[in-house]
C-alpha cells in the first residue's frame, strides 16, 4: 500500500515553501543505526527528517529498552539522573499549568503521556486528567507504575468542543505524523481561555550548534520535525493560535549534551557535557528562545 511508503517532502511541512535543502545526515543511535537526512526550510527555518517511516511502519524504531519515555528505565547514570531531575521538573510543570491557565484545578489533556508521570502529578493535584499514548508498552507501564488507564490517540477525535482548560505535549509534537490535524483538533477541543503547552527541542540552541549531526535531540527518525522559535510561531498562527510566552527547560541541555557526547565520542565525557550544557544555559539567560528545549505557551487568537 502506498501509505506504507516512506514520506518524502517536496515542500516545507509548515509553510509549504519549495525552498528546502538537505543540511545534515544523522544516524539513529538508539535503535536501527540507519542514516536519515534532515532538511531545512529557508522560508520559515523549520527542519524536518526526510523519508521518514510512515505512521504504520515507525513502531519498531521505538522498540528499545533505552527509550526512557516508554520504558521508564533507570539503567545507566544518564537515565538515573533523568529520574532524579524529573521529580523537580514535574512540580515545575504543574505550577506552570496552574499559572498559565489561572486555575488551581481543571480539565487537562496530556497528549503523548508516556508512562504517565505528568498525568499522575496533575491528577494528584486535583485536575481531571485524560492521557493519550500510542505505545502499548508505555500504556502498560503507566497502568502498572502510576495506576493510570491511558487512551489511544484516536480518542482525540471523540472529545466534544471546548472540553479542556489545558492541553499539554511534553516533547511529543515532534513525533506526530498528523502535525496539522492535531493542532486543528486542539483548537476545537480547547476552551476559549485555555492554554496549549508544547515543549520541543530547539535546534537553534548552543548545544545543537556544538554537536551538529551528533546532537541527541535530533533523535531520527522518531523526531519527524525539528523546530525553531520562528517556525513554531508560524505554525501556531496558521492554526489559529498565538505564542503568548516561552519558558526554558534548563535541565535538558545537560541531559542532551551527555547523550550527544556518547554519540560523538563513544565514551561518557560527563565533565565536557556539563560544560556544554552550562554554556548553553548561560546563553539562554539573555534569550530564552535559545534554550536546548523550549516550552511554548499557546492561546487561541482573539478574533
Amino acid at each position: 500500500m502506498t501509505n506504507d511508503l516512506p514520506i518524502h517532502y517536496t515542500a516545507c511541512p509548515v509553510c509549504n515553501s519549495n525552498s528546502i535543502q538537505k543540511v545534515l545526515d544523522i544516524k539513529d543511535y538508539t535503535v536501527s543505526l540507519e542514516i536519515f537526512e534532515v532538511w531545512h526550510c529557508n522560508g520559515c527555518s523549520f527542519r524536518f527528517t526526510q523519508n521518514i517511516p510512515a505512521a504504520s511502519k515507525i513502531g519498531p524504531y521505538y522498540q528499545s529498552a533505552n527509550y526512557v519515555s516508554h520504558s521508564d528505565t533507570q539503567e545507566g547514570l544518564i537515565h538515573r539522573l533523568y529520574h532524579m531531575v524529573r521529580t523537580h521538573t514535574l512540580k515545575v510543570k504543574r505550577s506552570l499549568i496552574q499559572e498559565t491557565t489561572g486555575k488551581k484545578t481543571g480539565a487537562l489533556l496530556d497528549v503523548g503521556a508516556g508512562t504517565g508521570a505528568f498525568s499522575k502529578t496533575m491528577k494528584d493535584a486535583g485536575w481531571q486528567v485524560t492521557g493519550l499514548e500510542p505505545d502499548d508498552t508505555a500504556r502498560k507501564n503507566a497502568l502498572e507504575i502510576n495506576g493510570l488507564d491511558l487512551l489511544s490517540p484516536d480518542h482525540l477525535y471523540q472529545f466534544p468542543e471546548n472540553s479542556f482548560d489545558a492541553i499539554t505535549m511534553w516533547h511529543v509534537l515532534e513525533h506526530v505524523h498528523d502535525l496539522h490535524g492535531y493542532l486543528e483538533r486542539f483548537h476545537v477541543i480547547l476552551r476559549e481561555d485555555g492554554r496549549l503547552v508544547i515543549a520541543v527541542p530547539n535546534y537553534t540552541s548552543y548545544d545543537a550548534t556544538v554537536y551538529q549531526q551528533y546532537w541527541a535531540a535530533y533523535d531520527v527518525p522518531r523526531h519527524l520535525y525539528h523546530f525553531s522559535p520562528e517556525s513554531m510561531s508560524q505554525l501556531a498562527a496558521a492554526k489559529g493560535f498565538s505564542v503568548s510566552a516561552v519558558r526554558p527547560m534548563w535541565f535538558d541541555s545537560f541531559y542532551v549534551a551527555m547523550l550527544s557526547e556518547q554519540y560523538k565520542t563513544g565514551t561518557n565525557q560527563y565533565i565536557k557535557a556539563v560544560w556544554i550544557g552550562l554554556m548553553s544555559n548561560l546563553k539562554t539567560l539573555f534569550n530564552r528562545k535559545r534554550c536546548s528545549s523550549v516550552i511554548y505557551i499557546l492561546e487561541k487568537q482573539k478574533i
